[in-house]
């Protein structure tokens, strides 16, 4: 039974195993989906069956997916869902040697570039969403002075919104509800 917590990745070798670009595809796909089979999410990332199981024992093999109880009589279908609420990966965990920093910001990269690469999916499709859609879209940039205690107590709080949000959206009635992608980054910078 998939755990209501978030994991957090301490390890290099599960960080690896889902930083890799087709595994964090079929990962995001699964957790939006809740329960699928390989058949299901390989058509969803165009890809064979063949290699998306593949990947699926992966995730499997690093606890990041579990098998699901068959949602069809057809006995040769195996069923994934994820094995927690999601994933959490924190910058303290991999900064002690070389090799978790370099994996740490491999991984990094790979999460922020498909997350542009889907709201680039959204800006080139804008036309085909709702006025309601399009309005109700967020995209902004706000430049904060604050200290690190604050930036945290700042994401803590958002977080906490967004877990409000994200169970209303499970409980609530479904009619007219979408996948929402809310991508938050905040970070220190100097001009």
């Amino acid at each position: 039974m998939a755990s209501k917590e978030n994991r957090r990745i301490t390890d290099v070798g599960t960080l690896k195993a889902l930083a890799h670009p087709l595994r964090a595809n079929l990962y995001r796909a699964l957790s939006l989906a809740g329960v699928a089979t390989a058949s299901q999410l390989a058509e969803q990332v165009d890809e064979a069956v063949s290699l998306v199981s593949y990947h699926l024992r992966k995730l499997a093999d690093h606890g990041l997916i579990e098998e699901a109880e068959p949602q069809s009589k057809d006995g040769r279908e195996r069923w994934w869902q994820p094995s927690s609420d999601g994933v959490s990966i924190k910058n303290a965990d991999f900064r002690d040697a070389p090799e978790k920093v370099a994996v740490h910001m491999a991984a990094t990269r790979l999460f922020h570039d498909q997350r542009a690469d889907l709201y680039h999916r959204y800006l080139d499709q804008r036309a085909a969403w709702s006025p309601d859609w399009n309005t109700a879209a967020q995209d902004s940039e706000s430049w904060l002075r604050l200290t690190p205690a604050e930036l945290t107590a700042l994401g803590e709080e958002l977080l906490a919104v967004v877990r409000k949000y994200d169970e209303k959206g499970r409980s609530g009635d479904p009619e007219g509800r979408e996948n929402v992608a809310l991508h938050m980054y905040g970070f220190p910078f100097r001009p």
